[in-house]
């Protein structure tokens, strides 16, 4: 890498993401990665042995977190982040995660070979687990780094194969953080590169998404009880018919979500119906939903809302209703300064941008509760992710990477 000047990130992106993808690659094709498993292991003993042949500073903290750290040379007590995670879903694609990872190294190395040694530190975080994949617990590397995250959360969890998580975590040579062990007071701002995982950028025709705002989620499983009945003999006016309700209910959900407009969206994603049988009045329904928005007054107005809507139509059904919201999770603001830095260093790049909000969770919206930070997004091709079909054009790739190389000097340099 010598004519930086002239370099093509795009490409050089696309053959570390291709390396990496290799660990961990599966059998139908993707790539499954999941916490402390060896392929996780191999994956992040990898990137420390990268970064080290290429000058970085690299240590692990307790819980797996990977560090690689361009030391600066005059606030040596200050440190801009960047990076995503190594964890994935099953059968994932090249980029989600990763992709954030690899652009903070080559943003990394070229700030060092064109510019030097910075003002303030650098690093390049490969975090331990974000996605939840092995155990059901998520953001374990993020919520570890700010000192958040519970050990008696964990303790007693297993994962698909009845492996405790203490024991896959001591497996791969990492142990809980301990508890009276100094938080990190030196990270000034966090900037995470990630995929969309949704068409907008590339519908607009974008190639950089800065995103202000991560949505808010509330998720609800709501089971309706009616009576099953023969579907002959029983009247219509007559019935208890718990699908009716349900089915009624879901349809005014819908109808409201419309209303609002973007960025109100939800999603009935589960139904179960018993006694599912077609000459049956069905006795029993459940459903999940999922409601998401930027705004928590919002969320609050549509959850009562709703809530006053499945309470009038189950009882002009006949049916009881038993409603359970199990996350409710706060929408999350990205840092104002950091976002102008952002859209300050695409104009400057003439980079073609949008600003716009996240519908997913990431690990920017953990570290925002203590840390400045702000996500770029690159467009993903027809809104695929987590999937072997996840690709992001090289140019896309590119120009991420120059928008984040801008935002690091701007913050590190100046």
């Amino acid at each position: 890498m010598n004519t930086w000047d002239t370099f093509d990130f795009g490409q050089e992106a696309e053959k570390l993401l291709k390396w990496l993808g290799g660990y961990g690659k599966d059998q139908e094709g993707g790539i499954s990665r999941f916490l402390y498993r060896p392929e996780w292991t191999a994956a992040q003993k990898a990137l420390e042995n990268y970064m080290e042949q290429n000058g970085f500073v690299v240590q692990y903290d307790e819980i797996g977190n990977l560090f690689g750290r361009l030391e600066g040379k005059k606030y040596t007590d200050e440190t801009i982040l960047t990076g995503s995670h190594i964890d994935t879903v099953k059968n994932a694609g090249l980029y989600d995660g990763q992709f954030g990872i690899v652009a903070g190294i080559i943003a990394i190395m070229y700030l060092k070979e064109k510019y030097g040694q910075p003002l303030r530190n650098i690093e390049v975080v490969s975090m331990a687990e974000e996605e939840g994949s092995r155990f059901p617990y998520a953001f374990w590397g993020s919520k570890n780094i700010l000192g958040i995250a519970k050990r008696e959360d964990v303790e007693k969890m297993v994962d698909f194969d009845g492996i405790p998580f203490i024991e896959a975590m001591r497996k791969a040579g990492f142990a809980f953080r301990a508890e009276d062990s100094a938080l990190r007071k030196d990270l000034k701002a966090f900037l995470e590169v990630h995929v969309e995982q949704g068409g907008v950028l590339e519908i607009e025709k974008k190639s950089v998404g800065i995103v202000d705002s991560i949505v808010g989620q509330r998720r609800f499983t709501i089971e309706i009880t009616g009576e099953a009945n023969h579907a002959g003999t029983t009247p219509m006016g007559y019935r208890k018919d718990a699908l009716y309700a349900a089915s009624k209910i879901i349809c005014e959900i819908v109808d409201i979500v419309k209303e609002y407009g973007d960025p109100m969206v939800a999603t009935i994603g589960k139904v179960e119906v018993e006694p599912n049988i077609v000459n049956v009045v069905p006795r029993r329904t459940l459903f999940t939903l999922d409601a998401r928005h930027t705004d928590k007054n919002i969320l609050i107005e549509f959850t009562k809302k709703v809530m006053a809507l499945m309470d009038t139509i189950a009882e002009q059904a006949k049916v009881d209703i038993h409603v359970d919201m199990w996350m409710d999770v706060d929408p999350v603001p990205m840092d104002g300064t950091i976002v102008e830095v952002l859209q300050r260093q695409c104009e400057k790049n003439k980079l073609s941008y949008k600003m716009m909000h996240s519908g997913a969770g990431h690990d920017s919206q953990i570290m925002a509760r203590s840390v400045p930070t702000a996500m770029l997004f690159v467009p993903s091709h027809n809104g695929i992710s987590h999937s072997p079909l996840e690709y992001t054009d090289p140019k896309d790739l590119s120009d991420g990477i120059k928008a984040l190389i801008g935002a690091l000097y701007e913050l590190a340099y100046t």
